[in-house]
């Protein structure tokens, strides 16, 4: 097993101090749900992610330090190079595969330690401002330690720092709804089961468009239109209440395999 290099989330305990008092001052922050997070012990967050703020407003808010995975491309600019890492970051290769397996590691020992670890399963922010389909890498990590998954809507965090925008806008609301948590543990049995992270991560994307009010788009945020095929309308919708896994037809499973042949196992923003 991997392990988490001592310089991961060294700084967080002072900067958690000084940000949690500085956030509430400059932003109205209307938190729900809190009771949901352990005090102790293993789980898995997952909200929806609009703004690169996000991952400064959720621990701000959080009654204990959280770990995250980061992009691999902010160790590369001096200015976040030190600093993510020391906030808690955890840089991901988004190649996926063996490229990403130290960060998997050291996702699991996280969670195999009884600590919080945060994760976007779409993948990168939503720029279209639609809820996008969920990468199963939550699933995995949260069935493979029987961590539970709790799914987090956040609104307004996009008009506090919207896309391309460095300096965020000060004095706005945003609203964290932190959900009840969903239980993996019944699926301990199951680890390996593609289709099984799929309808883990499809009710889980169910449960963050109940609490942030998104529209749903079935597509992976980021995706681009498949080369000399017309560009048809965006469907938008509700995603549907996932059902029991013995249930499912075997034609819907077939796009998880295929998304885990090719994608990064965790989602990263």
């Amino acid at each position: 097993m991997g392990s988490v290099p001592d310089n991961i989330g060294s700084w967080q305990p002072a900067a958690l101090a000084l940000l949690r008092p500085l956030f509430k001052f400059l932003w109205r922050m209307e938190v729900s749900g809190l009771e949901n997070v352990p005090l102790a012990g293993p789980a898995v967050l997952c909200p929806n992610h609009l703004a690169a703020i996000d991952s400064f407003i959720l621990p701000a808010v959080l009654p204990r330090g959280i770990h995250y995975v980061g992009k691999a491309e902010y160790l590369d600019d001096w200015k976040t190079s030190k600093l993510f890492p020391a906030l808690g970051m955890i840089p991901i290769d988004r190649r996926g595969g063996n490229h990403a397996k130290a960060a998997l590691d050291a996702a699991r020992e996280v969670l195999n330690r009884g600590g919080l670890f945060g994760i976007y399963p779409e993948g990168t922010r939503s720029r279209s401002g639609n809820l996008h389909k969920g990468h199963t890498g939550a699933a995995r990590l949260a069935i493979e330690t029987g961590a539970p998954i709790i799914p987090v809507g956040m609104i307004g965090t996009v008009d506090i720092q919207p896309p391309d925008k460095t300096v965020p806008n000060f004095f706005r609301t945003v609203t964290i709804n932190i959900g009840e948590p969903i239980d993996t543990s019944r699926y301990r049995s199951r680890v390996g089961d593609r289709a099984v992270y799929r309808e883990v991560i499809d009710e889980v994307m169910f449960e963050i468009q109940a609490l942030c009010g998104q529209p749903y788009e079935h597509t992976y945020a980021g995706a681009k239109p498949v080369p000399n095929q017309p560009e048809g309308p965006t469907v938008t919708s509700t995603p549907t209440q996932p059902a029991p896994v013995s249930v499912i037809a075997l034609n819907e499973r077939k796009s998880s395999s295929d998304v885990l042949g090719s994608r990064p196992l965790v989602g990263i923003g």
